[in-house]
């Protein structure tokens, strides 16, 4: 146990080195937006993964609480002239707040109907806001005052900035995955999401479960939504409380490995490198084409492994294990 202990600690090492230098050593503007889209889904998959993942509870509408955090974020900046990165906070608790009255709606439902509930709370607060042309700018939205290179309001002239920002988002949410994995809290969560009658039988309180570890995953689904706007400069409902971020949190899990730490990871570096390059590829040709392959390579990875690439992984890594000779 030691050893793996000892080489697991090496392997993050590597890795965190390699994500450090990356930026200057691939200065390409374009390739770094893609490393940057794929920090960013990775972190929006892991905040995901806790709920959907850990406690098998299969929400699609995780992008409410995206779209608080960018709104949140977005208000206190342009209108009171706060710091992104005080917003960014603030966004998380308005997330976690919010999530107690949808939750507890939500939770009275399994299966199916609590996804479709959760898809419809997504939508209906795109509605309201979309609604509320004086306080949050309607359906037309607003573009963010672009201050230049300004550090401490989250806005920088280099793209490898950004980088290291969401990089650092998503240590951060690895970090707490970690923590919840390998504590009782992910044990109940495991159990919760194997069979939830037999866990309460046993003692778990699986409504208490499920609302804290809706809480956090909402916390962390907020902050990106306050990155991705300081990143694009703009903000609308379709945009901050779209669907699609919802089913790309759910599939970068289901595609790396719903329950694991490295399996949004893994996922999303697969399908949002595989669908920007197609889009870049064949994006000016047949319309739709690139969807259709996109579709055909999603299809072909969750037949081929249903329980996630992880597994490649895992095997290749115990492959590698006993193969190595034995000390005497």
């Amino acid at each position: 146990m030691h050893k793996i202990s000892k080489w697991s600690v090496l392997s993050i090492a590597a890795l965190a080195a390699v994500m450090i230098v990356l930026p200057q050593v691939v200065t390409n503007g374009f390739a770094i937006d893609i490393f940057i889209r794929i920090l960013l889904f990775s972190f929006i998959g892991v905040a995901w993964n806790l709920m959907g993942g850990y406690a098998k509870q299969l929400s699609l509408g995780h992008a409410a609480y995206f779209g608080l955090g960018a709104y949140t974020s977005t208000i206190m900046q342009v209108d009171f002239g706060i710091s992104p990165w005080i917003g960014m906070v603030a966004g998380g608790v308005v997330a976690m707040l919010a999530s107690l009255p949808i939750g507890w709606l939500c939770f009275r439902l399994r299966g199916p109907y609590f996804t479709i509930a959760t898809i419809a709370t997504a939508q209906a607060l795109m509605l309201i806001f979309l609604k509320f042309r004086d306080f949050a700018w309607g359906a037309e939205g607003t573009t963010i005052p672009n201050l230049g290179n300004a550090p401490l309001m989250m806005q920088f002239d280099a793209k490898s900035s950004y980088y290291y920002v969401v990089l650092g988002l998503l240590a951060f949410g690895l970090a707490i995955t970690y923590r919840i994995e390998n504590s009782w809290m992910g044990y109940y969560l495991v159990a919760i999401g194997e069979d939830e009658d037999a866990a309460e039988a046993i003692g778990v309180n699986a409504p208490s479960m499920k609302r804290n570890i809706y809480m956090i995953s909402a916390f962390l689904t907020a902050l990106a939504g306050t990155f991705y706007t300081q990143y694009i400069y703009f903000i609308d409902p379709a945009t901050a409380f779209s669907f699609n971020i919802s089913i790309e949190a759910a599939l970068v899990s289901i595609v790396g490995g719903i329950g694991t730490l490295w399996g949004p990871v893994i996922g999303t570096i697969l399908l949002e490198t595989t669908s920007t390059l197609l889009q870049s590829w064949l994006g000016s040709s047949i319309a739709g084409l690139q969807l259709t392959v996109y579709s055909l390579i999603l299809m072909a990875v969750i037949l081929w492994r249903p329980t996630g690439l992880i597994g490649v992984v895992t095997d290749a890594y115990q492959r590698y294990v006993h193969r190595r000779p034995a000390r005497a």
